[in-house]
């Protein structure tokens, strides 16, 4: 295996001009900006970040399109990027200023840095976070929230200042110092970017600051990667492998990413099946990630969901599995959505539940009994509103769960796993105490209250995450304000409690602001009527909304909300 140091300047040329391609066994392009930011971060501090592996072949193997557009060449393809594609993508889409594509739209990685930032190591915390993100997104933690008034952008400044990279925002990029790093990496020329930070003179101190950090900042792109190039000789089954070994020994990637390179080294243009399957269920709102899709594949050709087996499945049978997963996909999301009115995955306390359904469609030949569509309907709604996959191994859960249904075929047995998981199947108010929007019955709130005529304050507008347009998004608002809560010292458990949300358009949710709930909803009964609060479970008496009386109000809501989720969980299971 050769091994040689390749600055980052090349790696992205090679990239852009389609010379390194990404074989098929690959996965897509994962990384939020948080994470680039902190690549960056290391990069310009001189720590080491890994290293590249590419496989130079003559083989004709199936690659795949990158998350950038590529140029082609006569040299395409001929070395493959086995590992390193999240580096690469992520340093092409910042220092190049290329958009990147994620589920189905370009968009380009804004990175901010700041020309005022501390020496020496680094204060802040490096976050761990996941890749995905939610289309239901929270009233005061909006992103562009802070950029509606001056304390905002005061708030944010001074959160950010000690930082040497950010992601963009609206109020940073209107600060001096704060500049593009695609925009540095533009230009060699830093007059521009001087003057904007308001230095107009050779005399001015920050003059010799300012230059010095964009020289090292452009430097980044001498950084050498130690890229290892596998041997010409190898085939493609055995760089599989390797791909898997390595991509298991770092943890780098998950159990069904490796799954995949398995099943495509033997069935060349399944990514691409996969893909226009993904394109086809987002035509109904609904993203499933191909990992679920390969889960699927599996549970259909070997009768579990574990991935341990696909190595010695036979293609045969995994065609056969995806033949059957696709019929039993497109019957979950049809059932989620007409149902029981799950109108995308976010509202799913885990993305297991697909296969459940699928399993069940393709058991019954998607012929249900209206006994059997009432038992479907109460487990899926009592099952994700407690969390049934997210308690213990949730692999070991969902085979019981599947087992029961290619053993049996009936869908009421369902049930009794439930009934030994939590005791009960019904919602109590005692439930939903310091719950807030990361709990299973997060959702429940959402759909019950949707169901009972829930409606935008200002708009008139339903609830529907599929609203077109950012000022119509679905957002869940703070009843009464957090920021007044916290001068009255309430705790942030009860602060961001369930019983405290409503659910309105963020246009909405930025006209009332922080205003107390005595102030603004005696405005929208004016306007809506008193059915807009009533729909929305809003306590009657005045006197509850008073802030001094708050734990009072969250008792008389968690009453109210768990008296609508069983109300509404029995209207839909024909109880």
């Amino acid at each position: 295996m050769q091994q040689q140091n390749i600055p980052i300047s090349s790696l992205i040329d090679m990239y852009k001009s389609g010379a390194l391609r990404l074989p098929e066994i690959q996965r897509h392009y994962v990384w939020r900006s948080t994470r680039v930011r902190d690549l960056l971060d290391s990069l310009y501090r001189g720590y080491p970040s890994g290293s590249i592996l590419v496989w130079e072949t003559d083989e004709p193997v199936p690659t795949r399109d990158g998350a950038i557009a590529q140029d082609t060449t006569a040299f395409a393809g001929r070395k493959l990027l086995l590992d390193g594609q999240q580096r690469i993508t992520s340093l092409t889409a910042v220092l190049a200023g290329e958009p990147v594509k994620v589920r189905g739209r370009r968009r380009p990685i804004e990175i901010l840095f700041n020309l005022e930032h501390r020496e020496g190591p680094p204060t802040e915390v490096t976050e761990v976070e996941g890749d995905l993100d939610s289309p239901m997104t929270p009233d005061d933690e909006a992103p562009d929230e802070a950029d509606e008034n001056n304390d905002g952008e005061v708030a944010v400044a001074e959160r950010f200042k000690h930082f040497t990279f950010v992601v963009a925002s609206q109020a940073l990029q209107a600060q001096p110092h704060w500049v593009s790093v695609s925009e540095v990496f533009r230009t060699a020329n830093d007059s521009t970017i001087l003057k904007k930070a308001g230095v107009v003179s050779f005399d001015d101190p920050r003059f010799q600051k300012y230059s010095e950090r964009l020289t090292r900042l452009r430097q980044i792109t001498r950084y050498n990667y130690v890229v290892h190039v596998l041997e010409r000789s190898m085939n493609y089954q055995e760089v599989t492998e390797i791909f898997v070994r390595v991509n298991s020994l770092g943890a780098k990637l998950r159990s069904s990413d490796l799954a995949l390179a398995q099943i495509t080294s033997r069935w060349p243009n399944l990514l691409k099946e996969l893909e226009a399957f993904q394109e086809e269920c987002e035509q109904s709102w609904f993203t499933i990630d191909l990992g679920q899709l390969v889960r699927s594949i599996v549970v259909f050709a070997t009768r579990q969901c574990l991935f341990h087996t696909v190595g010695k499945t036979s293609v045969a049978d995994l065609k056969r599995g995806w033949e059957e997963a696709q019929e039993g996909l497109r019957f979950a999301i049809n059932f989620l959505r007409t149902n029981v009115g799950i109108e995308d995955e976010s509202l799913l306390s885990s993305p297991m539940f697909i296969h459940v359904l699928a399993a069940i469609s393709r058991v019954k030949g998607d012929r249900l009994t209206q006994a059997e569509q009432h038992a479907l309907t109460q487990w899926l709604l009592v099952a994700n509103a407690r969390g049934h996959f997210s308690r213990g191994a949730s692999e070991s859960v969902l085979n019981e769960d599947l087992n029961i249904i290619f053993r049996t075929g009936d869908v009421a047995a369902l049930l009794e796993p439930l009934k030994r998981q939590f005791g009960r199947l019904h919602v109590e108010a005692s439930d939903l105490v310091n719950r807030g929007a990361g709990s299973p019955l997060f959702s429940l709130a959402y759909l019950a209250l949707k169901a009972g005529g829930a409606k935008d304050w200002f708009s008139g507008l339903g609830l529907s995450l599929t609203h077109q347009g950012k000022l119509h998004f679905i957002q869940w608002h703070h009843i009464c304000p957090k920021s007044l809560l916290k001068e009255l010292g309430y705790e942030s458990g009860e602060i961001n409690e369930i019983a405290n949300m409503a659910f309105i358009t963020g246009q909405t949710n930025r006209r009332i602001s922080n205003k107390a709930p005595l102030e603004y909803l005696s405005d929208i009964v004016k306007t809506q009527g008193q059915a807009a609060l009533d729909s929305q479970l809003i306590p009657t008496d005045q006197a509850l909304l008073r802030l001094e009386n708050y734990r009072e109000f969250l008792r008389v809501r968690r009453e109210a909300l768990a008296s609508r989720m069983n109300e509404f969980i029995r209207e839909h299971a024909g109880l």
